[in-house]
């Protein structure tokens, strides 16, 4: 097995403090992600099951059909983009191409012809597959270019701050958009014309952010690994085993199980939050508004907590004691609501307290989602040092699919939750039972406890830490001199 000395070499020695503008383009691009996920985690049922009139059932159907679409696609594309030999590297091609083709399909989303229920269905099953492996093409590649532009350790964790700011910012910025503008008419939810624009506004912005991100990354390319020269030909058998045995490392183990309770939490937070925010907190229309504007506030703190706290006392560390914070801060209110420590519905003082507590709570969650992402480029050198074989692609492909998974099934407990409380639907604030409602808060803050504290005992199995990285680094650049 021999590999481009010279290109490893050149990036292993990527050790430098990266610009200020290198770190914006890269992490842009994670706005197309957050702008497709918060079209699809909380306008799409809405939009077909309500608007356009698509059975419910159907639509999540469709969004089943695109996961098993996802569960191929997305380490098919991690793996491609590890091995792929081209004038423009390994990533770029991917992210070049994903442009177009996601933003026409995610403008056609919104905006379906008139047609019958078999043939809606099968339009939004083809535009969810198109648009998730597109989405696919670009983000894949795009986070796999975190080990390849640094391999400072704290530097990459300030690199995936500028992502997940600006997936949460953009996509905070899209509800903003809906609720505060284009959702304000006479019909309310039900403007079709508010959602064909905001097909209009989103797919935009996604075409823009992923050229920015491209064309802003694009010098570097010279600077990248490329792939491994084997002798060995391509089979779907050899695939699947370097797929295996990039998988099998223990820490990244570690990680996976950790991420998929993360996912399966914040899927049920997602799910029950606007139910506690109505019926549980009996807030206003207006405060909930606020509430979502806030969201850029947190993505700001925690962009500028996360590598403080990875520079302080280290990436696990951090994880650990931040995720400690954030996941005992989270559920405090409602617990001190079921306990009779918390103002009453309507009090003045209830929704600055509320909201104060989620913008703390979420900041730290958004710090703990960037310090543990790029705990996996640190995986990359570890997994080199044994395979000979850069694997960015494979794990970030991984990493992305878990999240999108398993947040179905937090939807599925939440739901499983209101199904035995006997939630009624459609029902207007402060009419549902009082019994009924303090059940929703019971079983809410407890399962989340449950989730997040397990996930974070997984994250405790993780091995790797700023001496081991850099024992792997200097393993690497001796192999390198030898070749």
């Amino acid at each position: 097995m021999t590999q481009d000395t010279t290109a490893t070499a050149a990036s292993v020695d990527a050790s430098e403090k990266m610009p200020v503008w290198l770190k914006l383009a890269h992490g842009s691009g994670a706005a197309a992600f957050g702008i497709k996920n918060n079209g699809f985690d909380y306008f799409l049922l809405i939009f077909y099951g309500t608007v356009i009139g698509l059975e419910p059932s159907l639509v999540g159907l469709a969004i089943l059909i695109a996961l098993v679409f996802d569960a191929v696609s997305d380490p098919l594309v991690g793996y491609w983009s590890d091995n792929l030999q081209s004038r423009w590297g390994r990533r770029h091609p991917f992210m070049y191409a994903a442009a177009i083709p996601v933003a026409l399909s995610y403008f056609l989303l919104w905006n379906p012809p008139e047609m019958g229920q078999t043939a809606l269905f099968l339009y939004l099953t083809s535009l969810a597959i198109l648009i998730r492996t597109f989405i696919t093409f670009y983000e894949t590649p795009s986070s796999a270019l975190i080990p390849e532009l640094t391999t400072d350790y704290e530097e990459r964790t300030s690199l995936q701050s500028y992502r997940l700011f600006f997936g949460w910012t953009f996509g905070a910025l899209m509800s903003v958009i809906m609720f505060g503008a284009l959702l304000t008419g006479p019909q309310g939810l039900l403007d079709r014309d508010a959602y064909a624009t905001y097909g209009m506004i989103g797919s935009a912005m996604i075409f823009i952010f992923i050229m920015i991100s491209s064309v802003g990354t694009h010098s570097r390319i010279p600077h990248l690994h490329r792939p491994v020269t084997r002798s060995e030909r391509y089979s779907v058998g050899r695939i699947f085993r370097e797929m295996i045995e990039t998988l099998s490392e223990k820490s990244f183990i570690a990680l996976f199980f950790a991420t998929v309770l993360f996912a399966i939490a914040t899927g049920l937070a997602a799910s029950l939050n606007y139910l506690l925010l109505t019926y549980f907190w009996e807030f206003s229309s207006y405060q909930i508004f606020l509430w979502t504007c806030t969201v850029v506030l947190s993505a700001l703190f925690g962009f500028l907590l996360a590598p403080w706290a990875t520079r302080k006392i280290g990436k696990k560390p951090a994880v650990i004691v931040l995720g400690l914070l954030a996941f005992t801060i989270q559920p405090a209110p409602v617990l001190l609501r079921l306990a009779g420590m918390m103002p009453e519905n309507g009090d003045p003082l209830l929704f600055p307290i509320v909201l104060g507590v989620n913008v703390i709570d979420l900041a730290l969650i958004i710090a703990v989602q960037a310090v543990s992402f790029s705990m996996i480029a640190d995986l990359v050198e570890a997994n080199q040092v044994k395979t000979g074989r850069r694997s960015e692609g494979v794990y970030y492909a991984a990493m992305t699919f878990t999240r999108k998974t398993t947040q179905g099934l937090g939807v599925l407990a939440a739901g499983l939750i209101l199904s035995g409380i006997g939630f009624p639907e459609g029902a207007d604030p402060g009419t549902v039972d009082t019994d009924t409602v303090w059940q929703l808060g019971a079983f809410y803050a407890p399962s989340l406890l449950v989730l997040y504290l397990g996930a974070l005992f997984f994250v405790t199995r993780y091995k790797i830490d700023k001496r081991g990285h850099e024992e792997n680094l200097r393993r690497l650049r001796e192999s390198a001199a030898a070749q």
